[in-house]
Order: structure tokens, then sequence, then C-alpha cells
């Protein structure tokens, strides 16, 4: 994966005409912003700072019908079309060169049923905006480790976060989406109405059409959990680990433990593990107790926390505009050789804030079957993967060399699979991997409802031989 590179096919119309953008404006609640004038530069502004393309116009959609609106008149001009909510795609697919980046951020209603325990979310929420909405009520569904990451990519390839060993993924608990398809139509994907539709948004990414709204269910959780983190030197990281290693494939599915090579502002290396509990903070106490009891660590930091504070434990970490690159691979164990490994090639990391995660899944991601769900790697323990985080455009090649060189390293202790919201620009290959038998299901749904991929800015599932003959003459045969 190199994000500094288009991701784009050829044979596409790239700049609408004036007139053609004046008429959509006439349509549209919201907002067209072009290329050349003063807005531009930050509206194609997306989180990862390497990322810099230069779509021809950005349109704002204020609501569904402004969607449909942006769909039809990309289709007619057979324009490059990109769909961003919150911009968090490692790999930038959210924006292109030339074309159009349809533009979900100003969707961002939400209601809350506490009754039912539902809530519906318009596509363009951020996390912290839907944590916020739902813990109102005490209530909350897995999401991610960053608040500033958009509801829509995390649910659409799945959906990691605190709450996941407990609640399982956050496509997992999606039960209604409403969608905007390659041809422009609104339809309603649940488990009753369009269902192949709904299966392959629940992981597939953004394959099928354009999700402007979500609903899911919600879970009591908070408002406060037990969660916190210690910190061990990295001459005591080997046995460190292993400990991680022996805990972590026991522990209760109300646990989540998370684990990182980390190194300090003075350049010091430790490994870390971040524990948090959903349930009692009495309960959690105890079953922590091992981690706070083990070894000499040298920070030693638990505590009842409001559920909203440890959501946005990571924004700190993983803010707008510096420049990001990782690749991803799942484990199923950590092998004393793993671990030699890790700490070998992670002694090289080439800049302060660059990390080797170790996120734990498991637990109820575990317990439902691989075919329920594009998602397939249900069986892994662990997503690991190498973080490079700089800021100097001058250390790219450096940063990116090292990230693919830890995770060469680690490739013979994998599963052989990935988590697609990890993916960069990887190939076929790579994209089978996230989703293994389910693959070609997802075909299948593609060639129904995107036959000339249309959609195809994304983790690309491309239609299968059979779709040519499902397209009409009037729909641009993108590659």
């Amino acid at each position: 994966m190199d994000v500094r590179q288009t991701n784009q096919s050829s044979g596409v119309s790239l700049d609408p005409p004036e007139w053609d953008i004046t008429r959509l404006r006439q349509k549209l609640r919201g907002e067209a912003v072009i290329r050349g004038t003063p807005r531009y530069d930050d509206a194609r502004k997306v989180w990862n700072g390497m990322v810099d393309r230069r779509p021809a116009m950005i349109v704002y959609c204020a609501d569904a019908n402004d969607v449909i609106e942006t769909v039809r008149f990309a289709r007619s001009g057979n324009h490059l079309v990109a769909v961003r909510s919150g911009g968090h795609n490692v790999a930038g697919m959210s924006v292109c060169d030339g074309g159009v980046v349809i533009d979900l951020s100003r969707m961002r209603r939400i209601e809350v049923d506490p009754l039912r325990r539902v809530a519906r979310a318009e596509a363009g929420l951020r996390l912290g905006e839907f944590d916020a909405a739902t813990q109102a009520h005490g209530l909350a569904t897995t999401m991610g480790v960053n608040s500033d990451t958009g509801i829509a990519g995390l649910t659409l390839g799945g959906g990691f976060g605190k709450l996941g060993r407990k609640c399982g993924l956050t496509c997992d608990n999606l039960t209604g989406a409403d969608v905007v398809t390659a041809d422009g139509l609104p339809l309603r994907a649940t488990r009753f109405e369009n269902p192949d539709l709904f299966w392959g948004l629940r992981g597939g990414g953004g394959n099928f059409g354009i999700v402007t709204a979500f609903e899911y269910q919600l879970h009591p959780v908070g408002p406060q959990l037990l969660a916190g983190s210690v910190l061990h030197r990295y001459d005591q990281a080997r046995d460190a680990m292993r400990f991680y290693s022996a805990f972590s494939s026991q522990a209760p599915d109300e646990l989540s433990l998370d684990a990182a090579l980390v190194t300090a502002p003075s350049g010091e290396r430790f490994f870390s593990i971040s524990a948090c509990y959903t349930g009692s903070v009495e309960a959690g106490t105890r079953v922590i107790r091992p981690i706070r009891e083990y070894g000499t660590p040298v920070e030693n930091r638990f505590a009842a926390i409001p559920y909203l504070q440890i959501q946005s434990g990571g924004d700190s970490i993983f803010p707008r505009g510096r420049r990001y690159y990782w690749k991803a691979q799942f484990l199923r164990e950590l092998t004393d050789t793993a671990i030699d490994t890790m700490l070998r090639v992670y002694a090289t990391a080439p800049t302060i804030a660059s990390m080797l995660v170790l996120q734990q899944v498991g637990g109820a991601i575990a317990r439902i079957q691989k075919t329920e769900t594009p998602y397939v790697n249900r069986d892994a323990l662990y997503d690991c993967f190498p973080v490079a985080i700089w800021d100097n455009a001058a250390d790219d090649d450096a940063a990116i060399r090292w990230a693919n060189e830890v995770w060469d390293a680690i490739k013979p202790y994998s599963t052989g699979g990935v988590y697609a919201n990890n993916l960069g620009e990887e190939g076929g290959e790579r994209l089978r991997s996230a989703y293994g038998e389910n693959y070609s299901r997802l075909v299948e749904v593609k060639n129904k409802y995107d036959p000339t991929n249309f959609f195809r800015l994304n983790q690309n599932i491309r239609p299968g031989p059979s779709a040519a003959w499902r397209a009409s003459p009037s729909q641009p045969q993108c590659g």
C-alpha cells in the first residue's frame, strides 16, 4: 500500500462540466465545494496527513435525497466516486483524484429508543457523538477506539471495540440500514427486507451502496467501567508478554485486554497492557487483580472511569493530520518465538510515536458462525499490526519500510487472515484473506446490487463474470 498514489481506474470522466454542477446544486439541500474555491483545500483533507488527493468536487449531503441526486449525477456523467463519512481509512479511500467525493459528515442525526434498546443513526455521525447519545440512557454498542472515527466505515468493515468480546462486533449489532444503490435508488436492508444486501453490509464494506442510516441493538453499559493499564520495562517485556498471552487466552468475555510495545518521550521502550472490564467495578477489580500483581510495572493505573472517557482514550494518540501507515494480520496465539520476533523488530521503530499493537478479539465474536456475516476470521485471538506514526514527509519511506518489515517478520505466526478495516491498497489476495469462504457470496451480492462496480474506491469486491449482462446500456462500465 502507498496512500500517496491514487486509487482509480481509467475510462471515467474526472471533472464535471460547470453547467452540470449548477444543475446539481439546484437540487441539493447541502453544499458542493469545487476545486479552486477558497474552502476546497480544507474540504479535501482526511484523517491521514499522508493522503494528498484532489477531487473535482466534494458534495456535502444534507440528507438521503442529496445522496440520491449526487449518485445519479455521477452516474450520468460517468464520474469517479469516493464516499466519505469520518475519513479515517488509513489508505485514504474516501477521497480521490478527480471525480466526486460524496461526503456524509453533515448527516449526524441520532434517535435512541431506550425501551427497545435501539439506536437509529445517520451515516455521518462520529463514534463520540454516537456514544454520548446512547450513554445518556445508560446504553451502548460496540464502537471503535477513537471518538473521531465515523460510524459508517467502522460498521461496514466489521467494527472492533472495547465491548466486542462481550457484545460482538459493531456489524453483529446492526439490525437495519437505509441504502442508496448504484442506480440511485433507496432501499431498506434488514434480515427480512433485501436480506442478501443486509448480509453484505455486515462486514462487506462500501461495495454495495451508500448507507445513509444505521440501526443498532444497544446494551446496558456504564456509566463507569473499570479500566486502566500497566507498563513494563523492555528488559522485562518478554516475560510480561508471556504472562499477557496466558492471561488473555483465558480471559472472560467481559474483559478486553489490548497490548502494545511503545516508546516513551525519553526514547525508552516499554510493554503496555490495557484492560477494560464490561461489568461491575467490583467484579472487574477481582478479575484484573493478576494483571496488577504481576511483575514490577513502572506504572499501574486502574480506576472506575466514565465509558465516554474510555472511548476517547485513543484520541491523543491518533489526531487528524499526522502521517500514518500500518499493515495488520491475525494471530491465534503468542508463541515464545513470536514474542522474541516482536521484541526484536520493535527495537528498530523509526519514531517515538510508532507502536506494535496487539488488539484482543475472541469472546462473543468467536461464537458467531463464520457465514453469519462476511467477517470470517472469528477464530483469531489477536489483531497484530505495526503502527508507524510520524510528521515529516521526508520520513515516509523509512516509516513505511519499517512497518512492512515488521509485518513480514511476524507473518510466519499469523493465521493468514486480516481485518478488512485495517487493509490498505494491498491487492486481491489480501482482500480474500479478509473474507475467506464468504468471498464468493460477496461477489454474488455485488453482481446484484452494483454489477458495474460503480462503488469501487473501497476494499473492492469486483463483480463476477456474470455481472456484465445485468447492467443496462446506460450504466458506465467502470473497472
